[in-house]
């Protein structure tokens, strides 16, 4: 990784203590000789005219910065894992388990990238691509097909590597990274999967029968999911924060991308702390 001279900033504008952060931490780079590169919502936060879009930062900077929580986080991620640019998740949220770093640790860890230790503190997280209507769309929890509120129980054929495997009759159902495994995924009765584990998990949502459970499948495999269902609300969301309508027949094939996120880990815990410590995984 080369050496870190700028630095960008992506905020949750409404989390509590956001702006004290970011003062905090944009003088402290500041000391060092860091540019901090901020968006709009950081730069108004700061009393400055104008920042950048946040669809533009990463690839400005040399490290993104987000303060809020996981959903902040999501919003850049792709951004960043395509300006191969790593992401330091400073937690301003309720949960944090990608946003893992605490405040009064986010000055050690950025002590330690600038010291030029990245190598021991980046999580190298593999993206998965959704492909819907000729676009593709990636994605680093997961993709999920799922009813509307007022909508009856929806039909997905699902196929994997061309070979149909099940027509599910469910809620819906979730494609997830190991990364995503720990959140819609696990709350559906998904496996926890280690990051580095190179598999999806495939869940559905509340299934029409018991035996249809959470299945893990390799990397390699790609998954296809077409929609039987007619005349009802169904969407397909991307990490939450994106997607839209789905219609009859509609097809959403899904393989695991080339690309990685690089995660900026918190030097003081490793994962199975974070997950006791979030999950209270085992207690």
């Amino acid at each position: 990784m080369s050496k870190i001279g700028r630095v960008g900033f992506v905020i949750k504008p409404h989390a509590p203590g956001v702006e004290d952060v970011l003062r905090d931490l944009v003088a402290y780079l500041g000391e060092r000789g860091i540019a901090s590169v901020l968006e709009d919502a950081a730069a108004r936060k700061l009393g400055r005219t104008r920042g950048l879009a946040r669809e533009t930062l990463p690839e400005k900077v040399d490290l993104v910065v987000v303060l809020g929580g996981d959903g902040t986080l999501l919003s850049v991620a792709y951004r960043a894992a395509r300006a191969g640019v790593p992401v330091m998740g400073v937690n301003l949220g309720r949960l944090g388990f990608l946003t893992e770093i605490p405040v009064s640790e986010a000055r050690l860890t950025l002590d330690s990238m600038l010291a030029g230790e990245a190598q021991s503190l980046i999580s190298p997280r593999r993206l998965i691509e959704a492909r819907c209507r000729r676009r593709v769309h990636l994605c680093l929890n997961d993709v999920v097909i799922n009813k509307g509120a007022l909508s009856r129980m929806v039909q997905i054929a699902i196929r994997i590597d061309n070979k149909e495997i099940a027509v599910l009759k469910a809620d819906g159902v979730i494609v997830a990274t190991p990364t995503g495994s720990t959140a819609y995924s696990l709350s559906a009765g998904g496996p926890i999967v280690q990051p580095r584990v190179p598999a999806v998990v495939l869940s559905p949502i509340c299934p029409h029968t018991l035996t249809f459970r959470p299945m893990v499948i390799s990397t390699e495999s790609t998954i296809g999911l077409k929609l039987i269902t007619d005349g009802e609300e169904v969407y397909l969301t991307l990490d939450g924060q994106r997607g839209g309508y789905l219609k009859k027949n509609d097809e959403v094939e899904v393989r695991t991308s080339l690309l990685e996120l690089k995660l900026v880990t918190s030097p003081k815990r490793n994962y199975f702390n974070l997950v006791k410590e979030k999950l209270g995984w085992a207690e």
